[in-house]
């Protein structure tokens, strides 16, 4: 059985792919997979690039208030895999 995900959102707060932040902080990857500082920038080409229209909204996350922004993407899939798919394509795009 597979879910329909269609018309359906996630959020992403660079935060959640952040290597140098602790899981205790809002990382939602391992630090492996996790990249060091991503930009929003980087994260709306990735996420494009993987076809998930992004949209760019001026919003904190709540253990970082200080630091706005956040993305909007299609839900294609579980939070962790999407999430693993933009810090990988980011990962490629910095190389």
């Amino acid at each position: 059985m597979s879910r329909d995900y269609k018309g359906k959102k996630i959020v992403i707060y660079p935060q959640y792919i952040d290597s140098s932040i602790p899981r205790s902080r809002g990382r939602r990857i391992p630090r492996n997979i996790a990249i060091p500082k991503p930009r929003i920038e980087e994260i709306i080409e990735a996420a494009e690039e993987l076809g998930l229209n992004p949209k760019y909204e001026e919003s904190a996350y709540p253990k970082h208030w200080w630091i706005k922004g956040r993305i909007v993407v299609d839900k294609v899939g579980s939070k962790l895999n999407t999430l693993k798919l933009i810090a990988q394509k980011i990962k490629d795009l910095r190389k």
